[in-house]
């Protein structure tokens, strides 16, 4: 009967939730948007264009995998146990994890699920794959290696063993730090153990090399510790790394130090810190000095350490995340840009030394301050080889933070995530403070896609699924405002087809003049006009509107701006970058304290409010402000007397808007409708304005009447009485007004502690108390074809839908374990029931109310490319061939780890036949066998092991005796050329002394390929 009563007293005649039945009201979890906790690791795959991220284990979220492509393609993998992600890496068409729980888990990027799971029989401390293998080798605590079958998902009977054990006995832990294959020679492996490294032969089955760095009594090292100076140290290794073309090998150690070796001999070449080099000698001098002159400084720990090239494997450079001083005030990455490396054969150890001393360049890659660089992953251009480190054309550098940043290279210029990365990507980049939701045509948004100038794609693999197409649903519009006051619009979508993916930039400090003190407050958006109103805490309101640059191309100087009518014209604040897009219009500097909140209207008015108590509003027309006045004055406007004496408390305490909407209503007493404007209060009242027109074509404001509610008021939602569709300002409704069109409207208000509904401006209405627990977020929604209902996120963590308008609970459905509940304020309701939330401090759930309790589903998109071949590896020169040095290729590599008893995979084999045939076309020289026929061919895939090194000896012979062959007849011909030229001659002293004419002559020689101009007579 209660609910029967709150109708009547409303005005309203009808139920407007008739036809919603408890049971349509069932969770669907639609979408995720952001990363669920702090990244812990990141990788990339060139050939496919694929970016991987990996999750910590938090109280947000368990570790997780997810898969970026272009666009909106992604792809989230789960671990096989909840843990954390220490290391990704992508090998062809697999994927490799390692977690926090000792699981190596082998995903399939084709079929987009988990192959196989494995733990192996110690604690993993490296990994390291290639391209052309079917192999992981697994780096162990115990010192071991061991390897894993990709293909046949199994352990491999290969095993190496601690092999620094044999050279230090007494050390009781010898972890393998990291492992890393010759860029040239695959047959050659890198092993980093803690007290040093070792150069390991595959074929031969024994290490090559020991490297150990040990600095002798006065040599500074990279710690320049004056305490430990005096003693011999050997600093922990950290990371071993190769030079790109293989032309000397690097170990990095804890004192951060850089320690170049000669592989071939074993010898030091150089060690230096980013500051000081030949800190391995006595006596050199440091650099580790503070600010002041006296004081020391403490570097920071090499995070990681990269040794990269450009086209040219021998044009190199080093890129260093930490080991600078912590009193630096610069952060980033430090890039020392070596330049093309000197012939090995013909130079001395000295240019040698000096080139690794003294770089061409040394600069830093910017990052923001404050954090510090902890991993970066380079963004090579299309070959997975030499270590992910070739031909890089970006970085992205992970920081202490958890947030990512985006770096070309080498220049190190700050690349914008937008229409670059994913949207989820975007919410680390840097992190997003508050979101916002605008519901927007689709046909407006269609064809609200910027013009700007930006590089080339960094994402360019996989392809989007086909999904649901929802034409004539409005695009649910995300602003999401990040920490460095870039703010991107994009379609959330309602788990349909996304039309337009294109994300929209907004940036806030370019319109301000200013990088400080940026930190958006509240924003607000209209569809029907392109528009954005933004509040930051400093005070300021700006509006961005969709408009052409007409600076487009010209970075104009800073200039205060025109004011007119209390706003500030900013138009010349635009990207010169930008052609076409949202660009800065106005701003209003209410100087009140930070906005509260903001409203733009889809007719051209902005309402402002300010945590000081004033509210504004702002005719964009002009623009102009029409209205701005403080909270504490409507008390005496009101007509209907002063507020109740029970409450009177509450006026000492600060009073600030908190929500404002716009409407077209008739008001309690009038006889006409016109626009309104409502602003809702911390301390529960709600005021109503009317925008009356002008005889000159303006609007003026009249203060209309004062009510008051029981607590802080979160939704103002105007409705109309006969249907219960929405009352708000639209355009065709106040178009309407010209016609004397009324509307018999009313307000259904919701607060932490109820909701009430009744005609405005302040008539009593009838009122609902939540039972037990707060309302922290609310709005009407429409369920298609049954009506409408107020649904709600309360403090006991469910959403609640109640009746239109007795207000008598429908259902509840339980969402905090999908929902962060104290974040629920922060929650968006969409008026389709769709619910925006946060689930951890960087993701956003979208789930919807009128579902059948849906699981989030697997994303379809496709992530493998079958046409995307992996290149060759690069390999040893012809010459070094030759001269006989031992090249095992990948398919060698299958027989020594695999066993000869191993059948053939099918990568194997297509990796056999293309490196034949690559070696074929590379030999200019004919020999005299005939091709392989294909019955050859044929049989040469089944032969064994070692039918295929007998094959690969007699070749090497055939090779040798073609070139002896050329030999002698280099010989013969050298010979008779002597002859020839003694008769020639002879002949011509004759004619001289007989008297005969000697005629002039030339003689040319044919060699190597090029004629020989030799005497002339």
């Amino acid at each position: 009967m209660a609910h029967f009563l709150r109708g009547k007293q409303a005005g309203i005649q009808h139920d407007f939730s008739t036809g919603i039945a408890p049971e349509l009201f069932a969770l669907d979890d639609v979408a995720r948007y952001g990363i669920n906790s702090q990244i812990s690791t990141v990788a990339y795959d060139p050939v496919q264009s694929l970016l991987a991220v990996g999750t910590n284990d938090t109280q947000y979220g368990s570790g997780q995998i997810y898969i970026f492509g272009q666009k909106r393609v992604g792809v989230t993998f789960t671990p096989p146990r909840k843990s954390s992600i220490t290391s990704l890496h992508f090998c062809a068409d697999k994927l490799i994890s390692v977690d926090s729980r000792n699981d190596v888990a082998i995903f399939s990027l084709e079929s987009k699920r988990m192959l196989a799971s494995y733990s192996p029989p110690g604690f993993v401390t490296a990994l390291v794959t290639d391209p052309t293998l079917d192999y992981a080798l697994i780096g162990l605590q115990n010192g071991d290696i061991i390897a894993y079958d990709l293909d046949r998902e199994a352990p491999a009977p290969f095993k190496v063993p601690n092999i620094w054990r044999e050279r230090n006995p007494k050390a009781r832990v010898l972890p393998v730090v990291a492992l890393a294959f010759h860029p040239r020679d695959i047959g050659t492996l890198l092993i980093g153990y803690s007290e040093g490294a070792v150069m390991f032969s595959f074929k031969q089955n024994k290490p090559i090399k020991y490297f150990q760095y040990e600095l002798p009594p006065g040599a500074p090292g990279g710690d320049s510790d004056l305490a430990s100076v005096i003693t011999v140290r050997r600093p922990r290794l950290t990371q071993v790394l190769w030079h790109p073309a293989g032309t000397f090998i690097m170990t990095v150690h804890e004192d951060s130090s850089l320690v170049i070796w000669d592989p071939k001999d074993g010898r030091l070449v150089m060690a230096r810190t980013l500051q000081d080099p030949n800190v391995h000698a006595p006596g050199t001098s440091s650099g580790s000095h503070g600010c002041n002159p006296g004081t020391f400084s403490v570097k920071e720990p090499l995070f990681k350490v990269a040794w990269c090239s450009k086209q040219n494997a021998d044009d190199t450079g080093i890129l260093v995340a930490g080991g600078t001083a912590t009193t630096s005030p610069t952060r980033g990455l430090t890039f020392l840009d070596l330049g093309l490396t000197p012939n090995y054969s013909t130079s001395s150890w000295r240019i040698l030394s000096d080139y690794l001393a003294a770089p061409k360049r040394q600069h830093v890659l910017p990052t923001p301050p404050k954090a510090e660089v902890v991993d970066f992953c380079l963004i090579p251009r299309t070959s997975p080889h030499y270590g992910g480190c070739h031909d890089p054309i970006a970085v992205l550098a992970l920081l202490s933070s958890g947030e990512v940043v985006t770096l070309s290279f080498p220049s190190g210029h700050p690349i914008s995530p937008t229409n670059q990365l994913h949207v989820s990507l975007s919410y680390v980049h840097p992190f997003v403070n508050r979101i916002a939701l605008a519901s927007i045509d689709r046909t407006r948004w269609l064809g609200m896609t910027e013009k700007r100038s930006h590089g080339p794609p960094v994402l360019r693999g996989g392809a989007e699924a086909n999904r649901m197409l929802k034409r004539y649903e409005s695009r649910n519009i995300i602003q999401a405002a990040h920490a460095d006051g870039t703010i991107r619009l994009w379609d959330a979508g309602h788990g349909d087809e996304i039309e337009n993916e294109d994300a929209l930039q907004v940036d806030v400090a370019r319109a301000l003049g200013r990088l400080e003190d940026i930190e958006v407050t509240t924003m607000s958006m209209s569809g029907a006009n392109g528009e954005l109103a933004v509040g930051l805490r400093t005070g300021e309101m700006l509006v961005f509107r969709w408009d052409n640059n007409r600076n487009y191309g010209r970075e104009m100087p800073p200039a205060g701006g025109d004011v007119f009518g209390g706003m500030v014209n900013i138009k010349d604040r635009a990207d010169p970058g930008l052609k076409e897009g949202l660009l800065p219009f106005t701003l209003l500097d209410g100087e009140n304290g930070p906005v509260s909140c903001v409203k733009l209207s889809d007719v051209g008015f902005v309402g402002v409010g300010f945590e000081g108590g004033n509210i504004a509003v702002v005719d964009l027309r002009g623009p102009a402000v029409i209205y701005n006045a403080a909270l504490g004055g409507l008390a005496r406007q009101n007509k209907r007397g002063s507020l109740r004496k029970s409450d009177s408390h509450k006026q000492a305490r600060p009073e600030w808007p908190t929500v404002m909407e716009f409407g077209v209503m008739t008001l309690d007493g009038d006889d006409y409708s016109s626009i309104l404007f409502f602003v809702g209060t911390n301390l529960g009242r709600l005021a109503t304005f009317k925008l009356l027109p002008e005889s000159s074509g303006g609007y003026t404001i009249q203060f209309a009447g004062l009510s008051l509610l029981d607590d802080r008021i979160i939704t103002i939602s105007p409705m109309i009485a006969d249907t219960g569709a929405p009352a708000y300002a639209s355009q065709s409704a106040v178009a309407n007004l010209r016609n004397g069109f009324k509307v018999n409207g009313v307000l259904l208000v919701t607060t932490q502690m109820g909701a009430r509904v009744f005609k405005p401006a302040s008539a009593k209405g009838a009122q609902k108390t939540w039972d037990e627990f707060l309302c922290d977020s609310a709005t009407v929604v429409r369920c298609e074809g049954r009506g409408y209902a107020l649904v709600g996120l309360f403090g006991d963590g469910c959403a609640r839908a109640y009746s239109i308008p007795g207000l008598k609970e429908i259902a509840h459905v339980k969402v905090s374990h999908e929902l962060d509940i104290q974040r629920f304020s922060e929650a968006i309701i969409t008026s389709t029931g769709d619910i925006f939330g946060w689930t951890g401090p960087s993701e956003i759930a979208v789930l919807n109310v009128w579902g059948t309790g849906q699981d989030l589903p697997r994303s379809p998109d496709k992530l493998f490319n079958v046409e995307a071949l992996v290149p060759q590896r690069p390999t040893i020169s012809n010459l070094q061939w030759i001269s006989g040095t031992q090249h095992v290729s990948p398919a060698d590599m299958d027989m020594l780890i695999g066993g000869p008893d191993r059948p053939p995979s099918k990568r194997m084999l297509e990796q056999t036949r293309a490196e034949e045939q690559h070696r074929r076309l590379a030999d200019k020289r004919p020999t005299p066998s005939s091709p392989p026929t294909a019955a050859t061919a044929a049989a040469g895939q089944d032969e064994g092991y070692w039918a295929y090194m007998q094959r690969q000896v007699q070749e090497r012979t055939e090779r040798l005796d073609i070139m002896g062959d050329s030999m002698e007849k280099l010989q013969e011909n050298s010979s008779g050329w002597a002859e020839d030229v003694s008769k020639f001659v002879s002949r011509t002293k004759r004619k001289a002394v007989l008297g005969g004419e000697i005629m002039p002559c030339v003689l040319f020689y044919w060699y190597r390929g090029v004629w020989l101009r030799l005497c002339a007579a």
